[in-house]
């Protein structure tokens, strides 16, 4: 009878693991995702979600295995100051020049280079919703006030970038900059 209610608790316990991880990451998401790659010159085996319904002190950005179908990176995303509501925890997202908004959409991650931030990633915006990101200067950076780790406390904001503590930027760095075609990052809500 006690092996039998352990075995129950772990089992509650790891389904209730798969479940946040599905609610983080949906896979219907995933799955748009590799429809939209299919017979595209992007890279078909990686690719980068941003969760914008998960809390911005959690983690709800994730680099992906498309192959084995497992999260292979998680961090904590910032979000555009513009995208906040007051007295209320939905967000709001622009695609317009001076909203401080995030985009949602898929965006192709571009070269990258050293500005302000540090190295940067230029991202070109493949929906109507963010077809303005070159123009709006929306580049996936790190900044000091994101942190490494989950908290309750809300991360900071941008002005509609995508921002990832230094460690999670460098840990992108290294798929993105060995992947001979360029990673998609789906951002949505």
């Amino acid at each position: 009878m006690h092996k039998s209610i352990v075995f129950l608790l772990l089992l509650f316990l790891s389904c209730g693991f798969r479940s946040q991880t599905a609610l983080s990451l949906p896979e219907f998401r995933i799955n748009e995702l590799k429809t939209f790659l299919k017979g595209k010159n992007y890279n078909q085996d990686l690719a980068v979600f941003i969760n914008f319904k998960v809390h911005s002190g959690q983690y709800r950005y994730f680099i992906y295995d498309l192959k084995k179908d497992k999260i292979i990176l998680r961090a904590i995303v910032s979000h555009g100051s513009g995208s906040v509501n007051k007295n209320s925890d939905a967000l709001t997202f622009s695609n317009s020049e001076g909203s401080h908004q995030s985009s949602l959409g898929k965006y192709e991650i571009k070269e990258s280079y050293v500005g302000k931030f540090g190295k940067a990633y230029r991202l070109n915006g493949l929906d109507i919703t963010n077809n303005n990101a070159m123009n709006r200067a929306i580049v996936l950076h790190s900044y000091g006030c994101v942190p490494d780790k989950e908290s309750q406390t809300p991360a900071c904001l941008s002005l509609g970038c995508p921002m990832l503590s230094f460690n999670a930027l460098q840990q992108t760095a290294r798929y993105i900059d060995s992947s001979k075609q360029a990673v998609i990052l789906y951002a949505f809500y």
